[in-house]
């Protein structure tokens, strides 16, 4: 296993350990908490029954013994038969010194002794009643005492003990059957939390081993997604991303290619001819100023290329502008840029047409607009037919700032149309070329709008043939539609 391997599966068995020991411990906690709540409660119900049902026996009984003038035990057992108290495991009746006059225990031999219970002490020093339930060995033991009084006078003291093993095996049964059900839950849930962190970690790994592979740079790789959670989402977005990777390394690829390609020509066409020149011993000077211009051309064909290859990457690389341009006057910049071209125009006996709104503006810089300007001119000229004219029209709509380069040329078939702004991109190579292009000039048209927050289109011409070039600005930050 490589160290890549390693490491993913160190981390898929990290995260999956995590995500177990997460589950169980909460689960956990869970199942502490309903073991402890309900036999707490349960059992805090129990001893207030306990309690109430004391206080009212030793309530009722030291009532019944305060209508003796003095506790004896021949006057306590009396009491004892007529209230006929049950329920109770022993009852001891005393004076009020704490010596027993009367025990239902009688294996005690208690009478005649000093009682020893906390509880009867306390109630005869405190005239108070004292009731002390507790649960032990899975029995309630329940101690309860009180005062008699005559007259605010302490004259003896009653004690009360029950001992309840039936409500204790019930509560014992009830603890039982909590931890057992406990336990079954608890497995269940560590199964659970097992299968859900392996499914879960299984889907991450996937995501992870889909990044290493997109790193290796096969970006054709897609990652199977299902379900609507956060995963499945953060799966989608990745697929995204690398579809957007393999559309930019082919477009990368292709751009190399033809960047190659562009560059290989004229260079082989200047070593031919530089070729021609060393290996001719008499070359006639006409010949020889021929093949220098000749080489001159090429020359500047490669410069023209390398100038907007660098154009173009200065506009990829360029981080995108913070702030919008300030407004630029359109019709001026679209004169400059036709006065540039008016020779090549005159030599390809094209005609330039302008029909141009003076007040319209543009939230682009000048540069920027005088590129956009140029190559849609230059290129509706070079790919014109002799006689033909191109049109440009610029006009301020609601919407912003439209300019509109029309030509009569031979057209671009409508399959085209989509393509015709891809770098390097030309409809018939061989005219191209012959015209001097080097399919970047669209390119940098619709970069340069773009980046300036506009549109461009090309559609073919409604009345006749040729391309109409369409660019649209909006309006310039502050302006208003009129």
């Amino acid at each position: 296993m490589t160290e890549t391997g390693k490491e993913g599966r160190r981390l898929h068995l990290g995260l999956q350990f995590k995500f177990a020991v997460t589950y169980v411990l909460l689960i956990a906690a869970v199942l502490l908490f309903l073991n402890t709540y309900p036999v707490l409660s349960t059992q805090e119900l129990i001893f207030r029954s306990k309690r109430d049902t004391l206080q009212s026996h030793a309530s009722l009984l030291s009532s019944g013994l305060a209508g003796l003038e003095e506790v004896t035990q021949a006057g306590a057992g009396q009491i004892m038969e007529q209230l006929s108290l049950h329920g109770l495991t022993q009852v001891i009746i005393t004076d009020a010194h704490g010596v027993v006059v009367y025990d239902t225990d009688q294996s005690a031999q208690s009478v005649g002794t000093r009682c020893d219970w906390p509880e009867l002490t306390t109630a005869l020093s405190q005239s108070v009643d004292v009731l002390h339930p507790t649960f032990q060995d899975g029995a309630f033991q329940s101690r309860a005492a009180a005062p008699v009084t005559v007259g605010g006078e302490i004259i003896g003291g009653v004690a009360l003990f029950e001992y309840d093993t039936d409500q204790g095996a019930l509560l014992v049964d009830f603890q039982r059957n909590l931890r057992s059900i406990s336990l079954v839950v608890c497995a269940i849930a560590i199964a659970v939390s097992l299968v859900l962190s392996r499914a879960l970690t299984r889907r991450i790994g996937r995501l992870l081993q889909g990044i290493r592979t997109v790193r290796e740079g096969e970006y054709s790789h897609r990652v199977k997604t299902s379900g609507h959670d956060e995963l499945a989402q953060l799966g989608q977005e990745f697929n995204q991303l690398t579809t957007r990777l393999q559309t930019t390394e082919e477009v990368r690829r292709r751009f190399v290619s033809d960047a190659s390609h562009e560059l290989k020509t004229p260079l082989a066409s200047i070593r031919l001819l530089t070729d021609s020149i060393l290996q001719a011993d008499h070359m006639e000077e006409d010949t020889l100023r021929e093949f220098i211009g000749d080489i001159n051309q090429e020359a500047e064909r490669l410069t023209r290329i390398t100038e907007k290859l660098l154009t173009l990457t200065r506009m990829d690389s360029a981080p995108a502008a913070s702030e919008p341009a300030p407004p630029t006057a359109v019709a001026p910049v679209i004169r400059r840029a036709g006065h540039m071209l008016e020779p090549l125009a005159a030599q390809s006996e094209v005609k330039l047409v302008y029909r141009l709104e003076e007040d319209c503006l543009a939230p682009c810089d000048e540069d920027g607009l005088y590129q956009i300007a140029f190559n849609l001119m230059e290129n509706a000229v070079k790919y014109n037919l002799p006689g033909g004219s191109v049109t440009v029209t610029l006009a301020g709509t609601r919407e912003g700032t439209v300019l509109k380069v029309e030509d009569t040329g031979v057209g671009v078939p409508a399959e085209d149309l989509s393509r015709i702004f891809e770098r390097f991109y030309r409809v018939d190579k061989a005219r191209s070329r012959a015209a001097g292009g080097t399919g970047l000039g669209l390119s940098i048209v619709q970069d340069t709008v773009r980046a300036h927050g506009g549109t461009v289109e090309a559609r073919a011409r409604e009345d006749g043939p040729g391309v109409s070039f369409i660019v649209t600005f909006p309006l310039p930050a502050g302006a208003q539609a009129d």
